[in-house]
């Protein structure tokens, strides 16, 4: 029995505009509605079900046809917000499936009796309430009064069941921030999730400051799960503004403070307004200005957070002395599983510091320690505490820090020791052929759950490029090898595609590769007989696991 859902919706959606690819959940309005006609059609019309079991009058069925839909709806979405990454298609799945069990268990129930007035509906039947309430979807836009009291009705329902509201991409005026509040004064017990990041965009400073506060003292006091304050360029007097929320919190387990210019003052804002982070699991601070004196007091906040399992402080233009400090206040972060610290500039000192605290981490699968200036002696000391730690390791990413042929030995080990890895990123460092050789070397036995290699920009020729080609395209998952960039003759080039001939979507361009650059005194020459001598050479490498 089939609720006839996929198609349909599958055909409205590419109507809707997206940026990057169609997708599938949630449905239109009208799509529900048509969804209710074909379960009522379902419900009432001949069929092998109905002749079993029999069919409902028009009116019964039509009143059971809603809450059907209705509960398969509620089902799917709370799937889809658990992967909102995806298409849709699981949750279009669940949705049409939920309808066709829930439409034979009312046939089997059988109609109700002539006396009884009241439509009898299964525990099944009833519908779970909504409980996100979601208004980002759509093009990003400003929101005024008369919209928000249109928008916003919904919360207004006694008895509403939303825990969650996310108000990202719609930018609220003062007017519209007036009518949201004594709305979301009135829920705030019941929130769990509020999502306020990139709604104050293209607004005056001033008004956007009212506006957060506004936010602010409505939803003080709510015991919140999770709270998401990203894009909306808040710098101290925008943090300051949330102060009234803030200072309530006392459970929270996420905390997003990305993109929002947050310098070193504002960062000790947040230091100073969040004194309690004992339950805090995920912690992102993406894209700021906060610099040192800043990850002084973001570390303060990482210390007082013992449980934290995802840890983002990227591209936030912290030095060596404000790496020193969060790699020892990390140091206390035993549940650590994602670690993101790309684009800053540790240098070597804070990365021999935060290798101590790498050495803790048993549970860590996602690391990323791309262009953070660690040279050989901090990427080698980095390297030996996951080789002991981290077994279960998905993510290695090390691109962009300075690394040579010198530390490939240790790296390869580390490496070696990380049969769960999916990603390998060492991109844009100095390991040639001698590195990219010891590193595919230990490639060869197991790793089979890879996926991904970008070894990009390493001053690699011929003999690394084969070597590595054909040990990564022998992997039953593996699907990019990116190894643009290099010094990799044209021979070279023929032969790596040759080897990737039945899958040439799973190796990169060479757009970027220079087949006659790099130092003429290489010790990889330019002969093919060099070449592969050099080749034989470095395969008999042995990578020791006791460095």
């Amino acid at each position: 029995m089939s609720a006839g859902f996929s198609e349909m919706d599958a055909t409205e959606s590419k109507s809707q505009p997206l940026p990057f690819s169609i997708k599938l959940w949630p449905p239109s309005q009208n799509t529900r509605q048509m969804l209710v006609v074909r379960v009522t059609d379902n419900l009432t019309t001949k069929s092998i079900f109905t002749q079993k079991y029999g069919s409902l009058s028009k009116e019964e069925a039509e009143e059971n046809a809603k809450k059907i839909e209705d509960a398969a709806f509620a089902t799917a979405n709370e799937h889809y917000e658990k992967e909102p990454d995806g298409d849709g298609s699981s949750a279009v799945q669940l949705y049409a499936k939920e309808c066709s069990k829930q439409i034979l268990e009312v046939l089997k129930r059988g109609p109700s009796s002539k006396d009884n007035k009241e439509v009898l509906v299964s525990e099944e039947v009833s519908a779970p309430r909504d409980t996100v309430f979601d208004i980002s979807k759509g093009a990003r836009s400003f929101i005024e009064a008369k919209e928000a009291e249109e928008t916003l009705e919904l919360l207004k329902e006694p008895g509403n069941s939303y825990t969650k509201i996310c108000f990202s991409n719609r930018s609220f005026g003062l007017e519209a921030a007036r009518v949201a509040e004594p709305i979301l004064a009135s829920i705030k017990n019941q929130l769990k999730e509020v999502d306020l990041s990139d709604f104050i965009a293209g607004r005056p400073e001033a008004e956007a400051l009212e506006v957060m506060n506004i936010f602010s003292t409505a939803l003080e006091g709510s015991i919140l799960k999770s709270l998401n304050l990203s894009n909306n360029a808040l710098g101290e007097k925008g943090v300051r503004a949330f102060g009234a929320l803030l200072r309530s919190q006392s459970c929270l387990e996420e905390l997003y403070l990305m993109n929002n210019g947050i310098s070193e003052e504002a960062a000790e804002a947040v230091c100073e307004l969040i004194p309690l982070t004992e339950k805090l699991r995920v912690l992102q601070f993406h894209n700021n200005m906060t610099g040192d004196k800043g990850a002084f007091a973001i570390s303060k906040v990482v210390k007082r957070s013992p449980l934290l399992e995802d840890f983002r402080c990227s591209s936030t233009r912290v030095g060596s002395e404000g790496g020193v400090a969060l790699s020892e206040a990390l140091d206390t972060c035993t549940h650590l599983k994602k670690l993101d610290l790309r684009d800053n500039m540790f240098g070597v000192e804070a990365g021999v510091a935060l290798s101590k605290a790498l050495s803790k981490y048993a549970g860590l699968t996602e690391v990323y320690l791309s262009y953070l200036n660690l040279e050989d002696e901090g990427a080698m000391a980095i390297a030996k505490a996951l080789k002991e730690s981290a077994p279960s390791l998905e993510v290695l990413d090390m691109a962009g820090n300075d690394i040579t042929a010198e530390a490939a030995p240790i790296v390869a080990a580390c490496i070696a020791e990380k049969q769960h890895l999916t990603k390998l990123n060492l991109a844009e460092n100095e390991l040639k052929d001698e590195g990219a050789i010891q590193i595919s070397k230990v490639l060869e036995g197991g790793h089979l759950q890879l996926k991904e290699v970008d070894m990009s920009i390493n001053s690699i020729r011929r003999a690394g490029a084969r070597v590595l080609a054909r040990v990564v395209v022998q992997k039953p998952e593996f699907k990019f090898l990116n190894i643009d960039g290099n010094f990799i003759s044209d021979e070279g080039v023929d032969e790596v595609k040759e080897m990737f001939e039945k899958f040439p979507d799973r190796l990169g361009s060479f757009d970027e590769n220079d087949p006659e650059g790099g130092d003429d005194e290489e010790e990889s020459g330019e002969g093919e007989g060099d070449e592969h001598e050099l080749e034989t050479k470095l395969e008999k490498l042995e990578v020791s696991k006791e460095e």
